[in-house]
């Protein structure tokens, strides 16, 4: 039975997009696989329909809208956890290359068989440290985008973004609140490291009206507009 089929209208009123046939099928087995995989490991505490699919699936998208016309372009996620936002990304944007990337091995196995059961193939998952991966050729210096979406201090997430950058690349944060004090600290490191600010975000979910950020850094001055 379908979980989000009452909700797809939002997609175009919120992100002017509308998935496919198939791309909703791919949605609907996430949220499948997701359930089934927390029955195993501790994947994520959001497991009602309407909340996965805002807080997961809308909320990954929404973090890329500034990209959406773009195509063909090389996306790291950054401590992934149980594939967001890659997956949902990777299922909405087939020309994009997607690599997500986890520390934690029993995560990124999830993510490889999800991967491999929605036949991803524009997606691929990779355990290890950012700090060691973001050094090694595969890696460093490849992607147009590198998003993190956690809770940890801007500056951190920003550090993790920064190698694997291409000189024209972005770095997205996904955040919630984006306090003063968020904004002082990284104004500090992008001055240390030659990146800059180029625009901070601030929307609202479209069920719960949760308040969200997108903080999107680059080494260089390019522009940044909604598609």
């Amino acid at each position: 039975m379908p979980h989000f089929s009452h909700l797809f209208d939002r997609w175009q009123s919120t992100l002017n997009w509308l998935p496919s046939p198939t791309q909703v099928d791919q949605f609907e087995q996430l949220y499948e696989l997701v359930l089934e995989g927390n029955s195993k490991q501790n994947l994520t505490r959001i497991t009602a329909s309407e909340d996965f699919w805002e807080k997961h699936l809308w909320d990954s998208l929404r973090g890329v809208l500034a990209f959406w016309g773009q195509e063909n372009i090389k996306v790291i996620d950054i401590g992934t956890g149980a594939g967001f936002p890659g997956l949902p990304i990777a299922i909405a944007k087939p020309s994009w290359q997607v690599t997500l990337v986890d520390s934690k091995q029993k995560k990124i196995a999830f993510v490889k068989e999800t991967i491999q059961a929605l036949q991803l193939s524009n997606a691929i998952a990779q355990s290890g440290r950012v700090e060691d991966l973001n050094k090694v050729a595969p890696y460093s210096k490849k992607y147009d985008l590198a998003l993190v979406r956690a809770v940890g201090a801007p500056a951190i997430c920003a550090s993790y973004c920064l190698p694997f950058l291409k000189k024209s690349g972005t770095a997205v944060l996904y955040r919630g609140q984006w306090l003063p004090e968020e904004s002082e600290q990284l104004d500090i490191f992008c001055e240390q490291e030659g990146l800059q600010v180029v625009k901070q975000e601030r929307f609202q979910t479209p069920l719960t009206l949760g308040v969200r950020h997108s903080v999107y850094l680059s080494p260089r001055s390019i522009s940044i507009s909604n598609s």
